[in-house]
């Protein structure tokens, strides 16, 4: 068989994991593909993506096409000669560049396909207390997440897992999963599986504002799945009335009790330095928050300065 060329396909550290495995196990990168420099910080200077940074630190060539159906792009893959694509999040690939290579694009994808296809698998797996995930390799169709799978791997998800946790093990899992299936494409002997799209599929939506915000009327583990599954980033939210005072918070960390209590939903309780939020069946332990225009901070810290008022409560 003649030797793999690969374009690696990425943006963000989770990627660079990924192509880094590729490199350790002498196989040929010929470029990658990333997202162009972006504007970033308060003087809104060009930041490089993780896998351009590290691409140059290897010596490998970047391309940053805006359009991935432009002709200088084309001219790229034409004189690369790549016979075969990786994408790691990335952008959804026009079919004339994802059918360029001989063997085809495989995509590395941080669930068990098909279900949470999508934007943000891990999140929504943590959110809606899945127990297992897991890392899928297919290769890449006209729709996004639905090709034919090569290879997949099952991992638990612990309940104190969250969603950066999470990323850390599904991304070395990925990293050994991608070089199985470059093995078993370098052998010939690729066995593909349609995905089953009769089975009860859950979607890995685009986290917004709307599908961010804690909803204080679920139950104390719900509202637990949702604040680890969202952190550290983007972060869970609420709004704090404290007093005349109604404030967007985010809550980075939190732990919970279950307990029968007479309270109001949301009503906050400070005992013995601890920040309870009342829900259904329970109490949401609040560890660590951030405040508008503050830093994040631990709630023994928060408590030496801040003051809550007796009526404050989580809206």
């Amino acid at each position: 068989m003649t030797p793999l060329r690969i374009l690696f396909m990425g943006t963000p550290e989770f990627a660079v994991t990924i192509l880094d495995k590729i490199i350790q196990e002498n196989y040929t990168v010929v470029g990658v593909v990333t997202a162009p420099d972006k504007p970033a910080g308060r003087g809104q200077k060009l930041r490089k993506s993780a896998v351009k940074l590290f691409a140059e630190e290897k010596g490998i060539e970047v391309l940053q096409p805006t359009n991935l159906k432009s002709d200088d792009f084309q001219e790229d893959l034409n004189r690369l000669q790549p016979n075969l694509n990786i994408v790691v999040a990335f952008r959804m690939l026009p079919k004339k560049v994802w059918n360029f290579p001989t063997h085809g694009t495989f995509n590395l994808h941080a669930s068990l396909l098909p279900q949470y296809r999508g934007a943000a698998p891990i999140n929504w797996a943590i959110i809606n207390g899945e127990t297992t995930t897991g890392v899928t390799t297919f290769f890449i169709d006209e729709k996004i997440d639905t090709g034919s799978v090569i290879l997949s791997k099952e991992l638990d998800i612990d309940e104190k897992d969250n969603a950066g946790t999470l990323h850390d093990k599904l991304m070395h899992e990925g990293a050994n999963l991608v070089v199985e299936t470059l093995q078993i494409i370098e052998s010939g002997n690729v066995e593909l599986k349609k995905q089953n799209e009769s089975a009860d599929l859950k979607t890995a939506y685009k986290l917004v504002n709307e599908n961010t915000k804690i909803n204080w009327t679920k139950s104390t583990k719900e509202i637990y799945n949702h604040i680890r599954g969202l952190s550290p980033y983007p972060v869970a939210w609420t709004q704090l009335e404290n007093g005349e005072e109604v404030l967007r918070c985010k809550i980075q960390q939190a732990g919970y009790t279950l307990e029968k209590h007479n309270l109001e939903l949301g009503k906050i309780s400070l005992v013995e330095k601890q920040l309870l939020i009342a829900t259904i069946d329970g109490f949401i332990k609040i560890e660590e928050l951030q405040l508008p225009g503050k830093r994040k901070m631990k709630t023994k810290d928060l408590l030496n300065g801040y003051q809550f008022m007796e009526n404050a409560k989580m809206l």
